[in-house]
């Protein structure tokens, strides 16, 4: 299909209850804070990886999947590209395997990938970028003590089932538990950013199906991530921005470079109070649920040149006639 012809952004709302949404594996995996304000943080990485994640269970091919080699699917594309594998790294073997890749690979068209290793296969800068999340409020992570009751012991000269056994039954009941930590946010509502540039978007042939996937994505991601870790977290509103022209009819060229380059700057989009405004319905107490906030949009703010749709849920055919319009 044809790369996408628009500029985009989007509002992405997510909130997690009486979980971690992303732990901090130098802080002993405790949910991410600024450590100036309080406020909670999570990774682009970590939001990247939970879209990768919901690609791949739809049926798209992923470069960056859990447990893989990345050298091998960069071999591979060498291998399917003219002439083969051959050990040479000339600018005309890694372009083309840099191209297969784009084509192969549904999160190297979004995301851009460094593809310079092993075979080498280039760089790619997608056209899809996503910031840190920030939640709205401050944050107050809780660490609780747990307890398992078993252990997981080598046995000295153990060799047999009932040397275990044996084992067992000798030790007293509480050397056979195990202490443990778990770190948790009570409530948070966060706040992530998104940009999509047609420009790059040309360049990994990024187009409008892989863009409708990740919307899906986005709308989808928490419903197959779950983990006793995570509590229950889940995509509240989505607000998508798409530049088209301030439609002059008897300028069709101009409305399609504004379309690519933009009718606004992002910032006038995706600060709060501009377009979309959050605000606290009871700020005598700390919020513990969506319903604690009020989520707003007012079209009558857009620039013009700018469309906007906003979802709550998943809408294939409201998605369908908007990104037709």
């Amino acid at each position: 299909m044809s790369p996408i012809q628009n500029r985009y952004e989007f509002l992405l709302f997510f909130d997690v209850k009486d979980g971690n949404p992303n732990g901090d594996p130098d802080s002993g995996n405790a949910p991410r804070v600024d450590p100036e304000d309080g406020h909670g943080l999570v990774s682009d990485v970590a939001l990247k990886r939970r879209i990768r994640n919901y690609a791949q269970l739809a049926g798209a091919n992923i470069f960056v999947q859990h447990g893989t080699n990345l050298n091998r699917p960069i071999f591979e594309a060498h291998m399917n590209t003219e002439g083969g594998f051959t050990g040479g790294k000339t600018k005309d073997k890694v372009e083309a395997a840099r191209r297969w890749m784009c084509q192969q690979f549904f999160d190297v068209r979004t995301f851009g990938a460094v593809m310079s290793t092993g075979a080498n296969a280039g760089q790619v800068r997608g056209p899809v970028q996503i910031t840190f999340a920030r939640s709205l409020d401050p944050i107050f992570p809780a660490e609780f003590s747990i307890t398992r009751g078993a252990v997981a012991e080598d046995v000295k000269n153990a060799k047999t089932l009932e040397d275990y056994l044996r084992w067992e039954k000798e030790q007293p009941e509480d050397k056979l538990r195990t202490m443990g930590r778990k770190s948790q946010v009570a409530y948070g509502l966060y706040m992530a950013k998104g940009f999509i540039s047609a420009h790059l978007a040309e360049q990994t042939g990024f187009s409008e199906a892989d863009l409708k996937l990740l919307v899906e994505a986005l709308m989808n991601m928490f419903e197959h991530d779950r983990s006793a870790s995570k509590g229950h977290m889940a995509t509240r509103r989505l607000y998508l921005f798409k530049h088209v022209g301030t439609g002059d009819p008897g300028n069709a060229e101009q409305n399609r470079r504004q379309a690519r380059l933009g009718c606004a700057p992002a910032h006038r989009l995706l600060e709060l109070g501009q377009v979309v405004s959050v605000e606290r319905v009871d700020e005598s107490r700390p919020p513990r649920s969506f319903s604690d906030y009020r989520v707003a949009a007012d079209p009558a703010q857009l620039p013009r040149g700018v469309v906007m749709l906003e979802l709550s849920e998943w809408d294939e055919a409201r998605l369908d006639a908007w990104m037709g319009a």
